[in-house]
């Protein structure tokens, strides 16, 4: 499916920096990625839908996506640019499950292979 947001590139590819890099670090964990991307695509989407696309609403949008996370305990930093990409581009409902979770879960999986296959390293540490 297309989503005309390829300003979602960018959130992805610091995931993947996490996820594949340092991937013992509590913020690359699934919970984290997962949640992380969705809490922040939800939180986005209700401030867009109820107060448009401005340089304060999308302040407001990460702000809050960013406490939520930290409420949740799934605070993973590239998720702030969820938030952004969502208000930037306007997006509708259907990005919280494609690409927000859809693309978050491929990473995760291709996260446990590759980590996986190296005897010195295993992904994740946990899941929840």
């Amino acid at each position: 499916m297309k989503t005309n947001s390829p300003l979602l590139m960018a959130p992805f590819g610091a995931t993947s920096v996490l996820i594949f890099g340092v991937p013992d670090s509590p913020l690359a964990q699934p919970r984290n990625v997962i949640g992380g991307n969705l809490v922040a695509a939800l939180v986005s989407l209700i401030v867009l839908h109820l107060f448009g696309s401005s340089p304060w609403t999308m302040g407001m949008a990460v702000a809050t996506a960013i406490g939520m996370m930290q409420l949740t305990g799934t605070l993973h930093p590239p998720s702030g640019a969820v938030a952004l990409v969502v208000m930037m581009t306007k997006a509708p409902w259907q990005f919280l499950l494609t690409p927000a979770l859809e693309g978050s879960i491929i990473l995760v999986l291709c996260a446990v292979v590759f980590n996986n296959l190296a005897q010195e390293r295993t992904y994740p540490k946990h899941w929840l």
